[in-house]
């Protein structure tokens, strides 16, 4: 559905945009991350039309978006960080107004503007002015708006700053459901929410892309070790000297206990090593039951941070 390649923006000297190449495919929700002047709004500005690139490619569903801006500008509904709201129009009259600036027929729209509104949760708030909605609805009428013309991709900057724990989990809910019936960038620095929601992340530090993967397969390329936590019925001293005799373990740590004779452990082991089966059997001909067991790979802040603070140090 969209194809970047080869992307570049300069100014002067500065390159904000590197040669970035990436895909997104039709129905996929791509979270799309960075530090502050890494270039995702630069990136994004110039997929949604906003600012032409220096040099190489921006394709959404076939159309170049320099050759054909308005093909393109069809396919996309944006959400900016800031949602381009007039705060003296009410929402109704708000979204009347940006469906005439897209070109939606009048026989469309009458039903097209309930689906919306319904969608995104405003129908009761769609005569009131939008300045004096909460920042949450406010957040709703932005959104609204990049769902006007019904388009194919939807282009989302930080679609949730601002708003509070609850509106967060309602706009999260609302953009994996958009996922069902579209293709999805979306740019946020609240990185549980890109692992909620997202399929694939793309990370991009200093204007070049880092990593583009799922964050299960970053975690397993960037961990030098399986990690887990294993909690086992049996004296602390007699189970750890049991666990360090399994081949690929390299590290065991005590967490605690919340039962007597049951302790909590941290293991680290070779990830080139599945100790879980010789570790079961170990156990087992100790008599030392296993209660739980949690894999702990590594989070996305985790992947985020080790990706773009390497990549400053070796700078």
């Amino acid at each position: 559905m969209i194809e970047i390649s080869n992307l570049t923006k300069s100014y002067g000297k500065n390159k904000a945009v590197d040669d970035v190449s990436f895909t997104v495919q039709k129905g996929e929700i791509l979270g799309f991350l960075g530090p502050n002047g890494a270039g995702k709004s630069t990136t994004m500005n110039i997929l949604t039309g906003f600012i032409s690139s220096t040099s190489g490619t921006v394709k959404v569903d076939g159309f170049d978006v320099l050759e054909h801006p308005g093909e393109v500008k069809k396919r996309i509904g944006y959400l900016p960080e800031q949602p381009p709201l007039y705060m003296d129009m009410t929402v109704n009259e708000y979204l009347n107004f940006c469906a005439d600036l897209k070109s939606v027929p009048k026989k469309d729209w009458k039903n097209q503007k309930v689906d919306i509104m319904e969608l995104v949760k405003i129908t009761h708030v769609s005569h009131r002015l939008v300045k004096n909605l909460s920042k949450g609805y406010k957040q709703r009428v932005g959104l609204a708006q990049a769902l006007v013309g019904t388009p194919d991709v939807l282009v989302l900057d930080e679609p949730t700053v601002g708003l509070d724990p609850k509106q967060i989990i309602e706009i999260r809910k609302l953009i994996k459901a958009l996922g069902k019936d579209h293709t999805i960038i979306l740019s946020s620095h609240i990185l549980p929410e890109v692992s909620a929601v997202c399929d694939r992340v793309v990370i991009i530090n200093k204007g070049k892309i880092a990593a583009i993967d799922t964050p299960e397969n970053l975690s397993k390329k960037l961990s030098d070790f399986s990690r887990f936590t294993i909690t086992i019925a049996g004296p602390e001293g007699r189970v750890r000297d049991a666990m360090q005799e399994v081949y690929g373990i390299k590290y065991l740590e005590t967490q605690g206990t919340s039962h007597k004779d049951e302790f909590s452990y941290i293991v680290e082991a070779d990830k080139e090593v599945d100790v879980r089966k010789p570790l079961f059997n170990k156990l087992a001909e100790h008599g030392f039951p296993i209660l739980e067991l949690k894999s702990l790979s590594l989070s996305l802040e985790d992947i985020f941070l080790q990706l773009t603070t390497t990549e400053t140090k070796e700078d």
